[in-house]
């Protein structure tokens, strides 16, 4: 990987995937009655797709259900300087198939509200992913402590 002149550097499909499995949060990115609208998620990759969970009727599930999304991740470090950005775009749409189901219930889609768990489960492609990194050592010192800070209790 090569730093442009502006010291950013382009992420290739298998480092975004690989920075996509190992975070957990991201941000769907859609709109809403014509207006741009963001949507903090919960989520896990199945195969090399974004999963998360919604409810039904909701905001969000009536924005991305069957439409084109963008999805964000990213990691900052304001002390070294150093980060990256993981963009998706992709089809979202509900997961129905038996077989789907049961492996994305099988992934550790946690809740932030409490309660029952969401009903509809949105699987979105990684049609194009794209991602940037800048600053020094961004690259291995980041996967080693996420790769830690999984093995916590």
């Amino acid at each position: 990987m090569t730093p442009t002149r502006d010291g950013m550097v382009d992420l290739d499909r298998a480092d975004c995937l690989r920075r996509l499995a190992l975070s957990h949060v991201g941000r769907v990115v859609t709109t809403v009655g014509a207006l741009p609208a963001i949507f903090p998620v919960n989520y896990a990759l199945l195969d090399q797709d974004i999963v998360f969970r919604t409810e039904a009727g909701t905001k969000l599930a009536a924005a991305v259900l069957d439409a084109v999304i963008a999805f964000e991740i990213d990691h900052i470090d304001r002390w070294s300087t150093t980060g990256w950005s993981v963009v998706v775009v992709g089809h979202a749409r509900e997961i129905t198939g038996r077989d789907d189901l049961a492996r994305a219930e099988r992934l550790p889609l946690s809740r932030w509200q409490r309660g029952r768990r969401a009903g509809t489960v949105l699987r979105v492609s990684t049609e194009v992913t794209t991602g940037r990194a800048f600053g020094e050592a961004f690259d291995a010192r980041w996967a080693e402590r996420q790769e830690i800070a999984d093995l916590r209790p």
